[in-house]
């Protein structure tokens, strides 16, 4: 969760904030830049399981993978804010406890959805059986009602909170803990759909957090990598 700010993009409320007063200590608006991501990802995850055909293991082990891909972040990203964000704003801001308090049920409740989605993913990735979709689908519906009710409310009651309370280098040590998360050879596949969900299709967030020597990685070894495996994830496989 990058602690630099991005162009507003049409996020719950518009990016306006009913927080405390109070001078601005750090920029949390990375927030809803990863936001954007897991609700993209997982808001897509229906239409691409059901345009894995009957059987075709093969298809369903590269979506099964996206799924874990996300499923991982999104497990980070929980955890992060569980271990490092919630005490700290309930120390330094008593105000906002019922928020806190109500964020930690939010996360047990997703939680309970993305252990299914763990557990539905191995057989329905080698068998692609409609059968063991249906637990896969039935995982992302909960994960995604649970989103739709937990992300903009964290966005409207935490973080304008986040930015008068916390200091950059503690918003930054959040990002940092979910990056450590990405997994091995997933680098290129997670970045470009966080580029993907922003809404001018990532070029700013680039020029906000990856230095120069990064970006031409991307252009000329990331982007291509990243559009070939959407391409798996869709069917679109051309010979």
């Amino acid at each position: 969760m990058p602690a630099t700010a991005l162009p507003a993009s049409g996020d719950p409320n518009g990016g306006k904030s009913n927080g405390p007063g109070g001078a601005k200590t750090c920029d949390a608006s990375g927030m809803a830049e990863i936001h954007r991501f897991f609700r993209a990802g997982f808001g897509e995850g229906r239409a691409l399981v059901e345009g894995v055909a009957e059987a075709d293991a093969a298809h369903a082990d590269v979506v099964g993978d996206h799924f874990a891909m996300l499923s991982t972040s999104l497990h980070a990203h929980h955890e992060g804010e569980d271990t490092m964000l919630w005490s700290t704003l309930e120390s330094r801001t008593p105000s906002c406890a019922g928020h806190v308090a109500r964020m930690k049920a939010q996360h047990a409740e997703m939680l309970v959805h993305l252990d299914e989605l763990d557990a539905a993913l191995p057989a329905w990735r080698r068998s692609g059986a409609a059968t063991d979709a249906s637990r896969v689908t039935s995982a992302l519906g909960g994960i995604n009602a649970a989103l739709a009710q937990h992300l903009p409310d964290e966005e409207w009651n935490i973080v304008p909170v986040m930015e008068v309370t916390l200091t950059p280098k503690e918003v930054d040590a959040l990002g940092e803990h979910g990056r450590k998360a990405t997994p091995k050879g997933k680098m290129f596949q997670q970045l470009g759909a966080i580029l993907a969900a922003q809404p001018d299709g990532g070029d700013a967030w680039q020029r906000a957090h990856l230095p120069a020597p990064v970006r031409l990685i991307w252009r000329l070894v990331g982007k291509a990598r990243y559009e070939a495996n959407r391409a798996e994830l869709v069917g679109d496989i051309r010979p």
